[in-house]
This record gives C-alpha cells, sequence and structure tokens, in this order.
C-alpha cells in the first residue's frame, strides 16, 4: 500500500523541508482544531479555521518568504491575494487530511520506517534516537512536533500522489502536440493602425464636453494641504540613567532565565487521548477516569501509555517523549510539564491534540552566564526599559499640551526643545514625510480643517509621534474645461481612430483579399513568433490550414488592425530527448488537472466556507 510513498522522490523533499524549515504549530490539530473565544475564519466540514490559527501560519509564511528573500514587498505578503492562498493551502491539508480519516488511510507504520531509515537519524548505519532528537532541537522543533507533521505530509503526499498517477497522457496525443509545437508558418502582414487614420477622425466640443462631464474624476485636482508640524523623538531625547551595581545584580537574579547558554530542558512522557472527530466531553471524562487509575498505582504509567495513549510516536516507549526545552513544546503542555517535580504526575492537560496525563521522569538544569559576563546586557537592558519609560511619560505630556493648547505648536516646541517644521502641499493620498495613514486621517479631519486646531499628537514609527495644525487648505477642484480639452482631443481621437481601424480591417477580411498589399513574407512557430505579437501569432495559428492562402484579422489595442495571409504550413519534428521532455512536461500539467479536479470534488463532499470579509479585516494583529 505505501510503495508509492516510499519510492517516491517527494520524500526526500519533505524530510529536508521538515528539518531545516523552524514550525510555527505542530501537525494537523494544531492548525485545525478550533480554539475556544477565537474567531471562525473557515469551515471545512465539521472542522474549523480560527483566525489566530491563520495568523500563526501567516505570520510563518510571510517569515520563511523574508528569509529567502530580504527585499519581499511588505505589501505583496499582506495583500487580499497572497491571505487568500495562505488560507487555500490551510483549506485543503484539512481537506485531504479529512478524506484519509474518511477512508481509513494509517500511515504511521510508514512514517516509523522511514525515520528509522534516513541516513540523517543515524550512527554507524544504525537508527540513533540521540542523533534524531539532536538533529531536531537544533532546528527549534521536537520529535511530536515533527512526526506530527510529517505523518499529515504522508497522508498528503499519498493521496495526491494517487490522484495524479491515475491519469496518463497517450503518445500519440504527446505527438501530436509536439508536432503543433514545432510547425512552422509563412505568413505575410498588413497593419492598419489608428495613427494612420488619425486624420479622418472629427472630434467636435459637444464629443469634448459629454467626455469631460462623464468623467469629471478625472479632471478633478485633490485636495491638498500644507501644514507645520513638530516630531517628537525618543533617540533624540537626553534619557540616558545611570544604574547602581545592587540594581544591576537585583534585575539580573529575577531574570536569570534570560542569561541561560544551555536552558533546562525536561523528560516526561505522557498518555494522549485525541478529541478531534469526538466528543471532547466524553474524551475529557475518560482522561480523568484513567488519571485516577494511574494514582492509585503510578508504576503502572508507562504499561497505561502503551495500551491507552493515542500519541503513536511515543506509545510503544511507554509515553518516552525524551528531553525537550520549554519552548519546544505546545504552551498548555511546557507549562505543565516545567511544573512538576521529578516523579510528580499532572492532572488532565488540554493541548490542541487532546487530553493529556504527564509523568516528569528527569530535569536537566540549564547552565546561564555570571553576573560578571552578563553586566552588559543587564545594563543595556534596563536603560533599554528606562529610556521606553521616560519616552512614554514624554509622549504623554506631549500628547496633553498639543490637545490642551490645541491653538498653536509653539507650547510643545518650546517644553520638549523642538523646532517647528512646514510640509510641502500633501493630499490625502500622497503624505510625503507625514505619509502616515493615520496622520492623514488625523490631518483631513474637522478638528484641523474646519475647527483650526492643532491635530492628535500621532505615533508614526516607534518611539516617534508627530502633531500637527493646519497652515493653507485647497479644496478638490474641477480643473476647467479650456485647460484639458486638448488631452480630452487626443484621446478620442485615438479611440475613434482605433475603432476605425478596427472597423476598416474587418471589412476588408469580408472583401478582395488579393487587392491588400502584404508586406515581407516570415515563417513563425508558436517557439519563434518573429515580428508578432501574442494576439497575432494566435490568430495565426487558429487560421484554417486545409484550404491555403487563409486569412485572418485581429485587433492590436492601442496599435489598430492586423490582417494575415497564411501562405504556407509546415510541419516539424521534435528531436527524441525534447520530445520526451515534452512528454514529461505535459503528464506533470495533466497530473496537476488531475490533483484540482480532486480537490474540487473534495470541497464539494466537505463544503467550504470562508469568512471572506473576517479574512480581510482580521488578518491583521
Amino acid at each position: 500500500m505505501f510503495d508509492a510513498v516510499r519510492n517516491n522522490k517527494r520524500i526526500v523533499q519533505i524530510f529536508l523541508v521538515l528539518i531545516t524549515v523552524p514550525f510555527a504549530v505542530w501537525g494537523l490539530e494544531a492548525y485545525f482544531t478550533g480554539r475556544g473565544g477565537d474567531v471562525e475564519l473557515a469551515t471545512i466540514g465539521k472542522v474549523n479555521i480560527t483566525l489566530n490559527q491563520f495568523r500563526e501560519e501567516l505570520r510563518e509564511q510571510q517569515n520563511r518568504i523574508r528569509q529567502q528573500n530580504p527585499e519581499a514587498d511588505a505589501s505583496v505578503l499582506n495583500s487580499p491575494a497572497f491571505l487568500e492562498n495562505v488560507l487555500d493551502g490551510m483549506i485543503d491539508r484539512s481537506l485531504v487530511q479529512q478524506e484519509a480519516r474518511r477512508q481509513g488511510i494509517e500511515v504511521v507504520a510508514a512514517l516509523q520506517s522511514l525515520i528509522l531509515q534516513e541516513p540523517a537519524f543515524q550512527d554507524n548505519g544504525a537508527f540513533s534516537q540521540k542523533r534524531y532528537e539532536d538533529a531536531l532541537a537544533a532546528q527549534g522543533t521536537s520529535p511530536i512536533k515533527f512526526e506530527a507533521r510529517f505523518q499529515e505530509e504522508l497522508v498528503q503526499q499519498f493521496l495526491l500522489s494517487a490522484a495524479g498517477q491515475a491519469s496518463f497522457m497517450p503518445k500519440t496525443v504527446v505527438r501530436q502536440i509536439a508536432a503543433l509545437q514545432v510547425e512552422s508558418r509563412e505568413v505575410q502582414e498588413n497593419l492598419l493602425t489608428w495613427q494612420s487614420l488619425a486624420g479622418q477622425i472629427k472630434v467636435t466640443d459637444a464629443d469634448a464636453q459629454q467626455f469631460y462631464d462623464a468623467n469629471p474624476a478625472r479632471f478633478t485636482t485633490p485636495e491638498h494641504i500644507q501644514v507645520e508640524f513638530v516630531t517628537l523623538e525618543r533617540d533624540k531625547l537626553d534619557i540616558q540613567q545611570k544604574f547602581s551595581d545592587d540594581e544591576l545584580k537585583a534585575w539580573y537574579e529575577s531574570h536569570r532565565e534570560q542569561f541561560a547558554t544551555q536552558p533546562e530542558e525536561r523528560r516526561a512522557s505522557h498518555i494522549l487521548l485525541l478529541t478531534e472527530n469526538a466528543d471532547k466531553t466524553k474524551v475529557k471524562a475518560e482522561a480523568e477516569a484513567l488519571l485516577a487509575e494511574i494514582r492509585k498505582d503510578p508504576d503502572r504509567f508507562a504499561e497505561l501509555a502503551k495500551t491507552r495513549s493515542q500519541d503513536p510516536g511515543s506509545r510503544e516507549q511507554g509515553g518516552d517523549l525524551g528531553f525537550y526545552q520549554h519552548n519546544q513544546l505546545e504552551k498548555p503542555f511546557a507549562d505543565a510539564a516545567f511544573a512538576l517535580k521529578v516523579g510528580e504526575i499532572s492532572g488532565v492537560v488540554e493541548s490542541p491534540f487532546g487530553f493529556h496525563i504527564i509523568k516528569l521522569t528527569a530535569i536537566k538544569p540549564g547552565q546561564y552566564k555570571t553576573f560578571a559576563e552578563a553586566r552588559k546586557e543587564v545594563e543595556t537592558e534596563l536603560q533599554r526599559q528606562s529610556a521606553a519609560q521616560q519616552f512614554a511619560k514624554a509622549a504623554e505630556d506631549f500628547a496633553n499640551i498639543i490637545y490642551e493648547q490645541s491653538d498653536s505648536l509653539q507650547p510643545a516646541a518650546r517644553q520638549f526643545n523642538l523646532s517647528v517644521q512646514k510640509s510641502g502641499w500633501i493630499s490625502r493620498e500622497n503624505g510625503g514625510q507625514l505619509g502616515s495613514p493615520e496622520l492623514l486621517t488625523a490631518l483631513f479631519s474637522d478638528e484641523v480643517l474646519k475647527n483650526g486646531r492643532n491635530s492628535a499628537a500621532v505615533d508614526v514609527a516607534p518611539g516617534v509621534r508627530v502633531a500637527a495644525r493646519l497652515l493653507e487648505h485647497q479644496p478638490a477642484a474641477l480643473i476647467p474645461l479650456a485647460e484639458v480639452k486638448t488631452v480630452i482631443t487626443s484621446e478620442l481621437t485615438r479611440k475613434k481612430a482605433q475603432a476605425l481601424a478596427v472597423e476598416k480591417g474587418a471589412a476588408l477580411l469580408a472583401g478582395d483579399m488579393s487587392k491588400i498589399n502584404w508586406g515581407k513574407a516570415q515563417k513563425v512557430a508558436r517557439m519563434a513568433p518573429g515580428t508578432l505579437t501574442r494576439e497575432s501569432l494566435d490568430t495565426v495559428f487558429r487560421a484554417d490550414a486545409k484550404k491555403l492562402p487563409a486569412y485572418v484579422g485581429v485587433e492590436l489595442p492601442g496599435v489598430g488592425y492586423a490582417l494575415y495571409k497564411v501562405n504556407t504550413v509546415t510541419a516539424g519534428e521534435l528531436p527524441d530527448e525534447l520530445a520526451q521532455a515534452l512528454g514529461e512536461q505535459l503528464a506533470g500539467i495533466n497530473a496537476n488537472a488531475q490533483v484540482e479536479a480532486y480537490m474540487t470534488a473534495l470541497r464539494q463532499r466537505y463544503k467550504v466556507n470562508v469568512n471572506k470579509k473576517q479574512l480581510l479585516e482580521g488578518s491583521k494583529d
């Protein structure tokens, strides 16, 4: 059953991705199990994707792209298209996992076999638990996270590979498509440009007036203002503070975990009862009953883990999870495990996976920098905190003065030794150096424009606060027709000449083509278009080649109308290696189409609903 998975090269790619990309979440349940109080963003059958889960996935993908391309455009990474693409990926994973459960597909055995055989986890040809844990720990993940995600990938790979492999591309079809790709046609062109007909076009005053009246937004100058402003900047305030050794030592002792050179690690075993597709109340009751049984005889923990735990990655080891740092575990689990003493057993702990019973089995104490080693860091951090607190106080005082003495910026400028600056002309869409959306909203408010008061003090960047007041205001105004008539006449001339070129070209195509003055003949192919545009090339190859010469025409937007005479058609032949490559490419395209059709069918089966309004409005933290 798993041969297709084991032998697929994709498995190697999965391993590389899973051990080199940090995880923001773990496993399918961490993606798709709803959390109390969260907003539902999408429903897939009976499974929900919440807004918080989407935000986690979005941040992970944005960070991954930024790591690969530091120059990535932030507007693209927050665009509606990107948001929808991220959510679609989450929906597709949920669909595949639900369908796998419906079909009863299990990949636990394949998962264990692949992990045991992976060379990266072997020592002297044999699987090494230590190398396995060390390799994952180096990437900030853990076996339970890795195995959950890998299991999800295997299921998805198995189902989608089966869907893709269900299609095939006959050799006769490949040969026909290959022949079309290298087929060439000799063509001649007659181009009727709009410029050649512009002299025949008359644009009347009435035409210009009608166009002007129909498009007022195009001929309206936007509202503009000039303002004076003051800027309070944290980095320019004299807010340095000195700290005594006693103060530094006290802070170091209370924040010692921040200076760990080797964080504390804990080894725990657990019993997991899954809640997905189950009655949560019943599962919790079962977990509490199991906990009561364990408390009567704690020595049976490992035995019960092997028979009752639903975590395939640890149950055979009696629930043992190995050593973990706090940040390598889901927070509810980590908080519970790090609150126990060695040998203690937790209560019932809920996580996105289900309900856990945890037993702490060992502790590796952390190692820390000495105070002398950390002194500079401590001093820098305390100075940063002090500066932030002092700036917060200054920013509050700044805002109060701006508000309370709203007829001038001078009081705030004197209080904080700031210079009052003057802006250029700015609009609602283009604020130049004052381009913060929040600040522009404040500048164009009634308080500023109508009441003549200072704007609110607005944070335009971390540690930067700005306030302004109006100097001059130019309302939006319609430009007189006389000033734009030349532009309107040119545009109408071009549009009418383009329409006339299409009309005349179509008439020529329907008439006697022997009277057309054709240009120089050229040979073109789909992969060698010569001087033809994409529109022209597509038109030429749609011409009926059964009766030659053949004649076709096409409108070229912004250019005019082109007529083509197809004189000859020459069949071509691809070399064997190129034909094979084309066949593989076509098979891939066909397989992708089959997978897309399969995913479309799954969406219909499980009834996907997306709250698009919430996606766009709530995707920002």
